[in-house]
């Protein structure tokens, strides 16, 4: 009797790197204006999936065999090419719920890794960018890439927002394609690193229009390197990110760079969940976290229990004998679920 769907396992997920900020900080700098005032005058409206969804295929997927991972992670795609997913409107919604006063004052959090995000915005602050990526639509789009069912991982990182702002050269970047670069310069905006969760959806907030640079490294295991081209605005892309190790190349030229980054995980609760809450625990209002984050994994736990029952039920009817390998199996594999559990919640120590 099969404990959880068959999935080849090679290795267990990577660790990410943690941040050196422990503790939910609040960025010092203030926001531009200019990005308020903009988002002020757009008039609000629900989301539309008619009006608001553009979807263009994307014309490139990367598989983990690609890439030399195969059997790693929960579905055979590693990433694709940057695709049309939002229409002009529906950037604009967003970007008008990202800079809203109530938004801007109880959701804005700074790392070592990123200067200034917007994250856990939740459906009352953002109501438009919740209805997004809950929608049928969208979550049918992204699975169909993925080549699993996917759902938001927990409802804080709906969604995270990166927000890069080239002003007096603070935020310039530079890029390996810049022929004025002096030796090897930082290149990176956001260093080396595995994600907390196993699939991430990229989506490009800004007009790139004028914009070099912005590309997605990936890490192969042979230690060399696989380029994702940038995405333009509007446009998405999909990757397994718990798995791969990846870093988002700077971009040059453009008045700003707001991506949104949401999380995604299996639906199917029978699927092994590697999630962990290293890269998200710093920045993160931690009692929120640790409630979804410990909802969510209780669902899984009593779903797959309930499916254990259900088997055990059919083999008394069928009058099989009790399987004791695949009895043990299965609750050792809910041990190891709980004790993953335990090493992600903890008081944080300064």
């Amino acid at each position: 009797m099969p404990a959880l769907v068959d999935t080849p396992v090679v290795k267990k997920a990577p660790k990410p790197i943690a941040s050196k900020t422990k503790r939910a900080t609040r960025p010092t700098n203030a926001m531009p204006q200019f990005l308020i005032d903009e988002a002020a005058m757009t008039k609000r409206e629900p989301f539309n999936a008619e009006k608001h969804l553009n979807y263009v295929p994307p014309k490139n997927i990367t598989t983990m065999k690609d890439i030399g991972l195969e059997g790693c992670g929960i579905a055979p795609t590693a990433v694709c090419e940057p695709f049309r997913l939002f229409t002009p409107e529906a950037v604009e919604q967003m970007r008008a719920e990202i800079f809203s006063e109530p938004v801007l004052r109880d959701c804005q959090y700074t790392s070592g890794f990123i200067k200034n995000m917007v994250r856990g915005m939740g459906p009352d602050r953002a109501p438009f960018t919740y209805d997004v990526w809950k929608s049928p639509e969208v979550l049918k789009t992204i699975s169909d890439i993925a080549g699993v069912e996917l759902i938001p991982a927990i409802d804080f990182d709906i969604a995270n927002i990166n927000i890069s702002i080239n002003d007096a050269g603070e935020n310039s970047v530079e890029h390996p394609d810049s022929k004025d670069m002096a030796g090897k310069a930082d290149t990176s905006a956001v260093a080396w690193h595995y994600d907390s969760y196993p699939f991430v959806v990229v989506t490009m907030l800004s007009n790139c229009d004028g914009m070099v640079g912005g590309e997605t490294a990936l890490r192969l295991p042979d230690g060399s390197s696989r380029m994702v081209r940038g995405p333009a605005e509007g446009t998405a892309v999909v990757m397994q990110g718990r798995y791969i190790e990846h870093q988002a190349l700077k971009a040059f030229g453009g008045r700003e760079r707001i991506a949104m980054v949401t999380s995604f995980r299996a639906k199917n609760p029978l699927m092994k969940d590697e999630t962990v809450l290293t890269g998200v625990r710093g920045i993160s209002d931690l009692s929120t976290l640790y409630h979804q984050y410990t909802e969510y994994r209780f669902e899984i736990l009593e779903e797959r229990i309930r499916h254990f029952q259900k088997q055990e039920r059919n083999r008394e009817i069928a009058k099989r004998p009790y399987d004791i390998p695949a009895a043990r199996r299965f609750i050792q594999e809910q041990k190891e679920f709980l004790e993953d559990m335990l090493e992600e919640i903890y008081e944080i120590e300064d």
